[in-house]
């Protein structure tokens, strides 16, 4: 997420010429058009804008964070903390970037091939041309608030006067976010809900812009989920991601935004992780995770430790992967086909330092980065694939509390 995307979020009171004016715009550009059943008012009487909260979260020290989880059955919280916060949004934007686009598409809702291409990228792989594209094309800070209005968010916010073109600096809250998941999945008409979900249950490992982007819900969880995630490396910029074969990580280095004013209710600096979507069979739960994290922190570090904050969280209808979770060493390390080491066997390069989960472990090539050998290699199952346990932080060559790979692995 970097481009104008990979920025930081600003809040402030919308003034009154620019209420007047979007009011305008929606009455010039849509006239007749009709959203169909405003989220403002919730179908089972739930108020979600609720402050009452009650987290059992594990926040990481040093870390920030906002997290509301939504049980859609029982019509209930399970999860709050700091879910009115406000953060920068960074790419969990596009969700309302395609809203927008397809509320102007009713009422058949049919897409042009080109914009459904957008569409899939933005929304799988988190493709920041395409949400240039949206957002360009379609009023820029007015999308914002069309959504606002329309959704009932109470948290979210454009991006300030003369920086519209960033959406990355447009604000939202957890709680917010768990609006925007129950429109789609209560409220949007089907063609609406299929196109926008289907997408996330597809999200794709590597984002398109050489980041690994199933931290969080993607890794803490089994599949059945969903997700939309964010990331923004502030100031201090993540680096350049390695997610892919190593001749796929040639994305250039985070770019940080211009300094935007400061806003006592957002942090406009530190590295921000995102993680949101549903989890479970019906998609049961509604999980959002908004994170800020110290300057400097790499992004395998911030990987861990909002990997490690979702999994600490009450998911109703998660099932939760076995295996052991243990972090690595070193950057760009492959993980393999086989255990073995070859050039064309990569299935993508972790991300620095980041924690995986160990399913099992076998005996194979054997590795040596002096003065250290070693012949095991543990098998990742959530990467279909192998690394060498000499890249494992344990002082042990074999790991002592993971199985032995079947013949099968």
């Amino acid at each position: 997420m970097r481009s104008t995307a990979s920025t930081w979020a600003f809040t402030s009171r919308r003034p009154r010429h620019l209420l007047a004016a979007t009011a305008a715009f929606l009455s010039l550009t849509f006239a007749g058009a009709v959203w169909p059943q405003s989220a403002a008012a919730l179908p089972d009487g739930t108020d979600d804008t609720s402050s009452v909260e009650s987290s059992n979260a594990q926040v990481p020290v040093g870390v920030t964070a906002g997290v509301a989880v939504f049980d859609r059955q029982t019509g209930t919280f399970t999860e709050q903390l700091n879910a009115s916060t406000q953060f920068r949004s960074a790419s969990i934007i596009k969700l309302l970037l395609a809203l927008d686009f397809l509320w102007t598409r009713g009422p058949d809702y049919t897409v042009p091939a080109a914009d459904r291409t957008r569409l899939n990228a933005m929304l799988r792989s988190s493709d920041d041309n395409a949400a240039n594209h949206y957002w360009s094309h379609y009023g820029e800070s007015a999308i914002v608030n069309r959504m606002t209005s329309q959704l009932g968010l109470t948290d979210t916010a454009p991006p300030p006067a003369g920086q519209e073109q960033m959406w990355g600096y447009t604000a939202t809250s957890a709680r917010d976010t768990v609006k925007i998941y129950r429109y789609l999945l209560d409220r949007a008409p089907a063609p609406v809900r299929d196109l926008i979900m289907g997408n996330l249950r597809q999200s794709t490992r590597c984002a398109s812009d050489a980041f690994d982007q199933h931290f969080g819900i993607a890794a803490a969880f089994d599949r059945p989920w969903a997700v939309k995630q964010g990331w923004s490396g502030g100031a201090t910029g993540f680096g350049p991601g390695t997610c892919g074969p190593a001749s796929a990580a040639s994305a250039p280095a985070d770019v940080s935004g211009p300094s935007a004013p400061t806003a006592a209710s957002a942090d406009l600096r530190r590295p921000a992780l995102h993680t949101t979507g549903t989890v479970g069979a019906g998609d049961r739960s509604i999980v959002a995770v908004f994170s800020l994290h110290p300057d400097g922190t790499s992004y395998g570090k911030a990987f861990t430790d909002i990997g490690r904050l979702t999994r600490s969280l009450t998911v109703p209808g998660a099932s939760v992967p076995s295996g052991k979770w243990y972090g690595t060493w070193s950057s760009g390390v492959n993980v393999r086909e086989e255990p073995l080491i070859g050039d064309g066997n990569v299935l993508t390069r972790l991300p620095a330092g980041v924690e995986v989960l160990v399913g099992c472990q076998k005996k194979g090539q054997v590795v040596s980065v002096p003065p250290y050998t070693n012949e095991w290699w543990a098998y990742l199952p959530q990467y279909g694939g192998y690394i060498s346990n000499i890249y494992i932080s344990h002082p042990d060559n074999q790991l002592p509390d993971v199985p032995l790979c079947s013949s099968q692995q």
